[in-house]
């Protein structure tokens, strides 16, 4: 079987360009081994740091004397070639046996399969394991969040699994259970079960390695200790090694880089005690992006082979962009969302926005929630935050919550199972044989139910908060994912149409008739989330992005996004500027100023309809109500 070497971390530590270099690095130093790099994250950026076009397939990568292939998974491609091959299969077995008819679960297939993202790349990994094609496999992971959830994607799908046997087999399931007889399993769904549990052991301490990406920034490192938590918890996998990326190592005279040397210095501390016996790696920061396979080649060199790092990229040539000093923005909407890539601040600007709000506005109760699997509330006003939220920075009128949307769907489908098994359980052999089928078809549906629904759950809470005359802002999960959930409306409520025709036939009974108001209840709540995300009165979204070249091309691609889903989105952040007087004696910083201003020009040029804000770039991390007030009084808009 491949090596299999899985790079995870919160968003915006470098995943992606510490997962490219190695690989880069693994295929240059074993010429006769075939390398694999791809990336599981639904925000690809692969593409991007090779500077190259990749197709829907693995695509060899142009590196001298090596063997190297990169593919960034088309989720949505993927999954119709999967659905291709086996939607008459299951489309016959489901109809054959449920009240449920072609026309009705054909969406549910295309739309609410469990997660669509990670059962691609969860395909995509069995059939490489299986074809024997490469001699190892590198996976660029998604923020730390939903890699767990890929990571529990066997159990997921398992359960998908049991509700087609459930669905097809009503003669057998209803004899298995009054009388005991065998349910015989369909030769599709057995080879299903099969690939869930080749993966499975592929997913296993035994068999592949986890490599955490970390980066100096106390958000970062304390996000890194709850990962490895949750992934010694939840699956069979343990860190085997961490990669300090974009450390200082030598400040020079720059008071911004003195203050990165000394974070650096503590992050190596930290991850010592931390993570005990556990290998550590420095990626230095050199001020320039990596880019092009000569830079990951650098790098990779430099982390894994602890080689000096040569920055191949010069100081650009650039025009400096005239800014204006601007207030910050008011929240015009009940609703503001924030989004954006890993990384470039969500959860600052997203805490500013609602730390300036408040103070302008004495009598407005403002709450601010993270809906973010990975959250980081609790570092920005450091106190605990939690579910359900509580006052921040003394304020009564100021609440921070971090919901465990989990938590939130798992209590309300409890509630439903508990009603349903109430009222469609019968202990006479043979009487109500249909009552207990559909009881069963109706909670293998509900296990279905994609992960990312229950974030709808949790946005039903704070979207209650609104009604309260007040602003509520919401620091989303990383884009590719924060699509997801604003996408999602119209899946669930797919979804909740046929929890309601499962319990149609028994509507005389008054436990069903609680269950069905209760799922109707849902799908009236998401028609009205659907509308009020596509309503410029009601909510707005605020990308946020860095002045870099792979942020900025995301950006891209989530505006184009967010214009098909119909969300308003008017405006946009630049976060993390270095000022001219700021990077004036620093080599490092200037060259990193460089870059940002030509990514500045081209904001410029391309969203000229668009408010543009500039926050600047603070030494230390924006923590505690002294720094918000102070990152406030600073902005400024392209002119």
């Amino acid at each position: 079987m491949a090596e299999l070497r899985f790079f995870i971390g919160k968003g915006g530590v470098g995943k992606t360009t510490v997962s490219a270099a190695y690989a880069v690095h693994s295929a240059a130093q074993h010429p006769k081994k075939s390398v694999l790099l791809m990336s599981t994250d639904p925000a690809h950026s692969l593409a991007d740091i090779f500077e190259t076009e990749l197709g829907d397939e693995p695509q060899r990568i142009s590196l001298p004397r090596a063997r190297l292939f990169v593919w960034q998974i088309n989720a949505q491609k993927q999954f119709d070639k999967f659905l291709r091959r086996n939607r008459k299969d299951i489309l016959d077995l489901i109809e054959s046996g449920t009240m449920f008819t072609r026309d009705e679960i054909s969406p549910l297939l295309d739309t609410t399969l469990p997660g669509m993202a990670e059962v691609s790349a969860l395909l995509a990994l069995e059939g490489l394991l299986g074809s024997g094609e490469y001699d190892e496999i590198v996976v660029d992971t998604a923020p730390m969040g939903h890699t767990l959830r890929f990571f529990e994607m066997p159990e997921h799908f398992a359960r998908f699994l049991f509700f087609l046997e459930t669905a097809g087999s009503r003669d057998r399931v209803l004899a298995q259970h009054f009388g005991g007889g065998k349910v015989v399993t369909r030769p599709f769904v057995s080879e299903w079960q099969e690939m869930v549990n080749s993966v499975q052991d592929a997913l296993s301490a035994r068999s592949a390695q986890v490599i955490l990406v970390t980066s100096p920034e106390i958000f970062s490192l304390n996000e890194a200790v709850r990962a490895s938590e949750q992934l010694r918890e939840n699956t069979r996998l343990k860190i085997n090694a961490v990669v300090l990326n974009r450390a200082v190592t030598e400040p020079g005279s720059c008071r911004f880089c003195r203050q990165r040397a000394k974070a650096a210095h503590h992050a190596r501390q930290f991850v010592k005690q931390r993570f005990h016996g556990v290998t550590t790696m420095i990626g230095e920061d050199a001020g320039a992006p990596i880019l092009g396979v000569r830079d990951l080649r650098n790098f990779g060199d430099h982390v894994f082979l602890s080689k000096p790092l040569r920055v191949a990229s010069s100081i650009l040539k650039f025009k400096e962009i005239e800014l204006k000093k601007s207030a910050w923005p008011e929240l015009e909407t009940p609703l503001s969302l924030t989004i954006g890539k890993g990384g470039v601040g969500k959860t600052t600007i997203s805490a500013a926005l609602a730390f300036r709000e408040r103070r302008q506005h004495r009598d407005k109760r403002v709450t601010i929630c993270s809906t973010d699997p990975a959250p980081s509330l609790a570092d920005v006003f450091q106190k605990r935050v939690g579910d359900p939220g509580g006052p921040v920075l003394g304020d009564k009128k100021f609440t921070a919550m971090e919901l465990d949307s989990s938590a939130e769907f798992r209590r309300w489908a409890e509630e439903i199972k508990d009603k349903v098994d109430r009222a469609l359980t019968s202990d006479v052999r043979g009487v109500h044989l249909d009552l207990s089928f559909d009881r069963h078809i109706f909670l293998a549906l509900l296990d279905v139910v994609p992960p990312g629904v229950d974030e709808i759950f949790a946005v039903f809470r704070i979207v209650d908060l609104t009604r309260e005359r007040g602003a509520v802002v919401i620091d989303m999960a990383p884009t590719g994912h924060a699509l997801e959930l604003l996408a999602m409306p119209d899946r669930l409520l797919l979804w909740s149409r046929l929890l309601l025709k499962s319990l149609a036939a028994h509507r005389t009974l008054p436990l069903a008739q609680d269950a069905a108001v209760e799922m109707a209840t849902v799908a009236q709540r998401v028609r009205e989330l659907s509308a009020m995300l596509k309503d410029p009165k009601r909510s707005q979204v605020w990308p946020v992005m860095l002045p870099e070249p792979l942020p900025d091309r995301e950006t891209g691609r989530l505006l184009r996004a967010m214009e098909e889903l119909q969300t308003s989105s008017p405006s946009l952040f630049v976060n993390r500027l270095i000022l001219r007087e700021d990077a004036a004696r620093c080599l490092r910083c200037r060259r990193a100023r460089a870059w940002q201003m030509r990514t500045l020009d081209r904001l410029r040029k391309a969203y000229r309809d668009r408010e543009i804000y500039v926050a600047r770039n603070f030494p230390d991390e924006i923590a505690g109500a002294r720094a918000l007030k102070a990152f406030t009084k600073q902005l400024w808009r392209l002119t």
